[in-house]
């Protein structure tokens, strides 16, 4: 009997000192030098590492909760064939990789990284390069995509895929990637709860951010700059976009910041600079724009008549050729104590705001709505005197389009 308890005791300390996962290191000069078959081999919770050195997989199925670690240096690359990684389970890291060379299609989403139906997954810190897609998260909860960059070497439109995708997603964190060279830099649909935080998406073929019929989402910190088309926002309620950058997003479609049937939502201390149009609002209602800084745009505010119910308070409108801009004499819209740099009114009481009311509107921005090639006139010496006439006396312009209380000094901070 004495003999069974030493040996069951013997075994109990090799169990404990055991470790709980197993690690696997995939080195291509080594004896396990293929990540597909560490794949296979490896067990729930286990890791694989990826030694220095190029790979060339694709299609790599994860059906199991492991984390692959590449060290610096590790690439896998798909020669052009299909998706590189495809995660079907809970749990799955992927951190440290440089993935390149993905398929293209008209038919199928080829992306460096696909999840489908999977909760939990963290891709972190990875190198995506010359791919169609590049993080796609399909019918997922949860999730971290953190650190990533992300860039693809094709110019058109419609042979790029989009850089960080998210369809059917609940609760993602998308935090300080670099995107560039797709065709949507972010893209969500059907997405709720999504925290997007202090990524730069610059010059992609489309918009910088896309995303459409996702509520109670955050887009906080973030950086869009010359993109073809700059920011969709669409078909959505309670969005909260703050602290934003919209920069340099020129061209005859393109915009700083698009809103389009979006409700009960925020945009607040962003700043618009050298943007076609800072805000197109079109459909929207409910909004709160406030406290965000227009510089040096083309149009500051552009607002159709199907907008409504909208407030637009504490903003800076510095130097912009038009500071708002519409297309019809009503206005059911609240402008109040904006700071406007074109303002020439007065303070006699000194209390900060105007003594005289402010309308925004230019009659030539009006005539620009009907007759786009009479923007040659912007300079002429008639069109100053006409808007200058229209201003005291409004005939074709919002009569109610005012901001009663303009701010006399713009905030410097």
């Amino acid at each position: 009997m004495g003999r069974w308890v030493i040996v069951g005791a013997f075994w109990g300390w090799v169990f404990l000192l055991t470790p709980a996962h197993g690690q696997w290191l995939v080195d291509s000069d080594g004896n396990l030098n293929s990540i597909s078959e560490a794949i296979a081999l490896a067990s729930e919770g286990d890791t694989i590492e990826v030694a220095s050195g190029i790979y060339f997989e694709h299609d790599l199925v994860i059906d199991k909760s492991i984390s692959i670690i590449g060290a610096d240096g590790a690439v896998i690359d798909g020669e052009g064939k299909g998706s590189l990684i495809v995660i079907r389970a809970d749990g799955v890291t992927i951190e440290g990789l440089t993935l390149r060379n993905t398929g293209f299609s008209h038919v199928y989403d080829y992306a460096a990284i696909l999840i489908e139906e999977a909760a939990d997954p963290k891709i972190l810190n990875n190198r995506l390069e010359n791919i169609f897609f590049g993080i796609y998260l399909a019918e997922t909860r949860g999730g971290e995509i953190r650190g990533n960059s992300i860039q693809s070497g094709e110019h058109r439109e419609a042979a790029s895929g989009n850089g960080i995708h998210l369809w059917n997603a609940t609760g993602p964190a998308v935090v300080e990637n670099r995107i560039q060279g797709q065709r949507d830099g972010i893209y969500l649909e059907f997405v709720t709860n999504a925290e997007i935080r202090g990524n730069i998406s610059l010059e992609n073929n489309r918009y910088g951010l896309h995303f459409m019929f996702s509520n109670d989402c955050r887009y906080v910190a973030n950086e869009f700059r010359r993109n073809g088309a700059g920011v969709a926002v669409m078909y959505s309620s309670r969005v909260e976009m703050v602290e934003n950058r919209f920069l340099e997003n020129w061209g005859g479609s393109s915009y700083g910041l698009l809103l389009k049937d979006m409700t009960e939502s925020l945009v607040a201390h962003n700043e618009f600079s050298e943007n076609t149009t800072a805000i197109f609002s079109e459909g929207s209602s409910k909004m709160e724009v406030r406290d965000n800084r227009f510089e040096l745009n083309g149009w500051a505010i552009k607002i159709r008549s199907n907008s409504r119910n909208n407030r637009f308070t504490g903003n800076q409108f510095i130097e912009n050729t038009f500071d708002v801009g519409t297309d019809s004499r009503r206005n059911p819209n609240l402008f109040e104590q904006n700071y406007w740099s074109h303002y020439e009114g007065y303070d006699l009481n000194r209390d900060g705001i105007g003594d005289v009311p402010y309308r925004p509107v230019r009659l030539f921005s009006m005539m620009i709505e009907r007759y786009p090639s009479s923007m040659i006139l912007l300079r002429s010496l008639l069109i100053g005197i006409l808007d200058a006439a229209e201003r005291v006396f409004p005939v074709l312009t919002p009569a109610d389009l005012v901001d009663e209380m303009p701010l006399m000094e713009r905030n410097h901070d």
